[in-house]
């Protein structure tokens, strides 16, 4: 039997008051407040504090041990020094070497271990594993290795017949052995950031490539890097600053002789042997220019790829 009353229907709901509403907006603003305020305190204390006392320090004369006075520009002198200039060059050249070098190393074990295979897995963490290692410990850990005495390199080389090489006795020779040191360090590291970009390219691509008759060196350079350039970018954000800013390497196994030292030595020689903090600072202010620069520059360029 069909029922000719009206069936109930439920009244709508009522927005709560105005006063209510703003209440409510009133007591998240405080909870995003609370929740900001220890990360807000902590970039002040150790970055934009820091930061002001550099950009202060660099336009005064502010000795290691003594009393500080204003001297407006003169600490910028230093950046036309010819110790600061060989720094910067062999930094540079440091940097390109670096990143060409370790990008093709980290991209071919990335291609190495892309496809799921028995094995695989214990593949990618054998090639990360040196990345769980301090670049302190591995500077010391190869600096055994490179020493001329006692190198165990070197009496592999010996045995081989070759004699023993001063592989830092050099600058060329510091330098290749660096940047092979580096590269035994961080390879892992950059294989995972472009094993990611690698594994997010659709199959469905790759099929549609060999479909054409396409060879894997042309779906090399014209599917897969390509699609690629946003993770190949990122990977050289991250290298160019980390070279840029390189010490521990050279400051442990070279102590930046025979023309390796790099602007961070530079900064420290100024700072801690010659003990003038204004200079360094000058410095540090410089290269701080320098990176928020190319970093600005790099992080455009990885948004148009992206899009």
């Amino acid at each position: 039997m069909v029922s000719l009353l009206p069936s109930r229907v439920s009244a709508p709901e009522t927005p709560a008051p105005a006063p209510r509403r703003r209440s409510i907006a009133r007591s998240r603003r405080r909870l995003g407040i609370a929740y900001a305020t220890p990360m807000a305190v902590l970039v002040a204390v150790f970055f934009v504090i820091p930061l002001g006392l550099m950009l202060w320090m660099s336009v005064n004369h502010w000795p290691l041990v003594g009393v500080s006075a204003p001297n407006g520009v003169e600490n910028y002198d230093a950046l036309g020094d010819p110790l600061f200039l060989r720094a910067v060059w062999f930094t540079v050249k440091y940097t390109l070497v670096t990143t060409v070098v370790l990008g093709v190393v980290a991209f071919g074990l990335a291609l190495l271990v892309q496809h799921d295979r028995p094995g695989t897995g214990v593949v990618r963490t054998v090639f990360f594993l040196p990345s769980a290692v301090g670049l302190a410990s591995t500077s010391l850990l190869f600096y055994g290795l490179f020493n001329t005495d006692s190198s165990a390199l070197n009496h592999l080389v010996d045995f081989l017949g070759f004699g023993r090489v001063d592989w830092l006795g050099s600058g060329g020779g510091a330098l290749g052995s660096t940047v092979g040191m580096i590269t035994w360090r961080f390879a892992g590291f950059y294989m995972l950031i472009l094993l990611t970009g690698l594994q997010s390219i659709d199959p469905a691509l790759y099929e549609a490539a060999r479909i054409d008759g396409a060879t894997r060196w042309q779906i090399l350079w014209r599917v897969t890097l390509p699609l690629l350039r946003p993770t190949l970018a990122l990977a050289a954000v991250l290298s160019l600053t980390g070279s840029l800013l390189a010490f521990d390497q050279f400051f442990i196994l070279t102590g930046g002789r025979h023309d390796t030292a790099t602007v961070v030595i530079d900064i420290y020689r100024e700072a801690f042997l010659s003990q003038d903090l204004g200079r360094a600072a000058a410095i540090s202010v410089a290269t701080l220019a320098v990176l928020i620069v190319l970093n600005v520059a790099q992080l455009r360029l990885i948004r148009r790829e992206g899009r």
